[in-house]
């Protein structure tokens, strides 16, 4: 996904409207890792905070089925995938 949109904004597609409410506009901001460096402190920071609140709160083994690291369905979406034989 990061590719794509990457790929996306730099064809000059940007989503319309502003990013905040100072009245900043999507396509104020540059392309590719550039935007990094454009993205103020605050918005750094939310982003952080975001990424660990998931981190610690949402994406882990709440019931300890997990097969695999990274498996948080924890009981919840099972389609039968480990119930096929190996043809």
């Amino acid at each position: 996904l990061a590719f794509l949109g990457n790929i996306i904004t730099r064809a000059g597609v940007h989503l319309p409207g502003n990013i905040d409410q100072a009245g900043n506009a999507f396509e104020s901001f540059p392309n590719g890792y550039a935007a990094v460096n454009a993205i103020p402190g605050a918005g750094v920071a939310q982003i952080v905070l975001f990424v660990g609140f998931l981190e610690l709160g949402v994406m882990k083994d709440v019931t300890g089925e997990a097969e695999f690291p990274g498996d948080f369905r924890n009981g919840a979406l099972d389609f039968g995938w480990d119930n096929f034989d190996e043809e």
